[in-house]
């Protein structure tokens, strides 16, 4: 008699993971719909405008892309990769194009007519890929920094692009998420010291020639000085996390998204939540983005090859720092970047190509050999 394998089947994806997943994207529209109904109301005279806006252009069709790249053999993109980096760095360029639209002082968008979209949000997306692809390529362990070159080189080209945009928070998440890959690749520790004392400098000095950067640093260190300018935000959303104590002042009854608080559906969503659903609330957000990223990471080690590891390490990578980053930066913790938190913000393209990430880890996991008690 043939012996019964406790292993699961490559056929089906992990459930624990697609679950969390899908509890995590409603739990965020349920949020949003509380989050931007007041600012909907003024502007667009409909409390669940920015809601019906998220659900059509963001959550179906981030559906469609979660259910294709479900089907798509994750192994097909390496013959792609080359030209999906190709085209992260062309859908980056076009912001600088007549087809990009400047918003609030910056170039992120680019309209097409019948459709707008964050080209930033897409090159994070392709860009991991690639860089999953060319470490699976390489012995890193035995590599000098030289062989490393051309990682550097494709990945200051795209943060060049990001930081004239700008878009730092974007190009943030990139380079960590891309210096993760490369770390779980075999990076020496020399090589990432140096890395990160270089890309430190030069942060430092982005920082310093930009005023608007400057202030967010200003604020964060002395906030009563700053408490009309750029400490403002952070005040006010200190204010509406206090409020909500442990178990929140309830569904839609925060008042500080009412006036005060800048972007209460954006990167200050999670202030709202806070606020109406308490210090439960937070930890139960929280919670689920831990569950997921460590599903991620704990898959990546079962995946037979270096290419599916890789993958999997940068895209729980991206969705974790960029939770990590938004969540301590509205608590307070590190200064504001104006990163949106994922699955929960607004924004249809951000939610699209999360959705449509989850797609691929999905198919990921497939294959992961892991065993039902794991």
């Amino acid at each position: 008699m043939t012996p019964i394998s406790n292993k699961k089947k490559y056929n089906w994806p992990d459930m624990f993971f697609v679950t969390t997943f899908f509890i995590l994207v409603f739990w965020g529209l349920v949020i949003l719909g509380s989050a931007s109904s007041n600012f909907s109301n003024l502007k667009f005279g409909d409390s669940f405008y920015m809601l019906k806006k998220q659900i059509m252009y963001g959550f179906l069709i981030g559906l469609l892309g979660f259910f294709i790249a479900l089907k798509i053999p994750y192994k097909s993109y390496k013959n792609i990769a080359p030209l999906l980096l190709a085209g992260s760095i062309i859908i980056l360029s076009l912001v600088f194009t007549p087809l990009g639209v400047t918003i609030k002082g910056s170039a992120r968008w680019v309209s097409l007519k019948l459709f707008s979209f964050q080209p930033s949000e897409v090159a994070k997306f392709l860009s991991i890929i690639y860089f999953a692809y060319w470490f699976s390529k390489k012995n890193i362990r035995e590599a000098n920094l030289r062989d490393a070159l051309p990682f550097f080189v494709i990945l200051g080209i795209i943060l060049t692009l990001l930081f004239f945009e700008p878009a730092t928070s974007v190009a943030i998440v990139i380079f960590l998420s891309s210096c993760a890959i490369y770390f779980f690749a075999g990076a020496k520790m020399r090589h990432m010291g140096i890395l990160s004392v270089c890309i430190l400098a030069v942060v430092a000095g982005i920082i310093y020639a930009t005023p608007y950067r400057l202030s967010r640093i200003q604020g964060f260190f002395n906030s009563a000085e700053f408490s009309k300018t750029s400490g403002f935000h952070i005040g006010q959303a200190m204010i509406a996390i206090g409020s909500g104590r442990l178990t929140g002042v309830g569904f839609g009854q925060s008042t500080t998204k009412l006036r005060f608080l800048p972007e209460p559906y954006g990167d200050s969503i999670f202030a709202v939540l806070s606020e109406e659903f308490g210090f439960f609330g937070s930890i139960f957000t929280i919670l689920l983005f831990g569950l997921l990223i460590l599903r991620i990471f704990i898959l990546a080690k079962k995946i037979p090859d270096k290419f599916g590891s890789y993958l999997l390490i940068g895209f729980g990578s991206m969705i974790g720092i960029q939770a990590f980053i938004n969540i301590a930066a509205i608590s307070g913790l590190i200064p504001l970047t104006g990163m949106p938190l994922p699955f929960i913000s607004y924004g249809g393209t951000a939610l699209a190509v999360f959705m449509t990430i989850s797609g691929i880890i999905a198919n990921v996991s497939k294959y992961a050999q892991i065993s039902y008690n794991d």
